[in-house]
């Protein structure tokens, strides 16, 4: 119960985030989601909320499969809402998240490609 109750809470903070985040405006992370705000980028990643935090903690499919889709459409929009002031609030730990393609077993990720000052493994 307490598990679900620590989901929950993540869940309402990621909403509140995102509806808010129309007020920011990452220099960073500007235009490289094509027409997709920031924020819906990052609503669409919200299944991969507890792999970002723990390298542990098993990456549910959803999660790969949102990830999967990103790297093979936009893998500048992954990178972006990684550094975006969204996964900073939410308190998205980048070195872990930057493993999550690598967790997912996602062959066709951009290995060595640099996301700020992190590498995707």
């Amino acid at each position: 119960m307490e598990s679900s109750m620590i989901s929950r809470a993540t869940i309402v903070t990621l909403m509140v985030l995102l509806l808010t985040s129309n007020n920011y405006k990452n220099v960073e992370s500007a235009g490289e989601c094509g027409r997709t705000p920031i924020g819906s980028a990052a609503a669409s990643l919200s299944p991969c909320l507890g792999a970002t935090k723990d390298v542990r903690a098993k990456v549910p499919p959803a999660c790969c499969a949102r990830v999967s889709a990103l790297l093979r459409t936009s893998p500048r929009c992954l990178c972006a809402v990684l550094l975006s002031p969204l996964a900073k609030q939410a308190k998205i730990n980048p070195a872990t998240a930057i493993t999550v393609p690598k967790r997912c077993n996602i062959r066709n990720r951009p290995v060595g490609k640099k996301c700020g000052r992190y590498t995707l493994p």
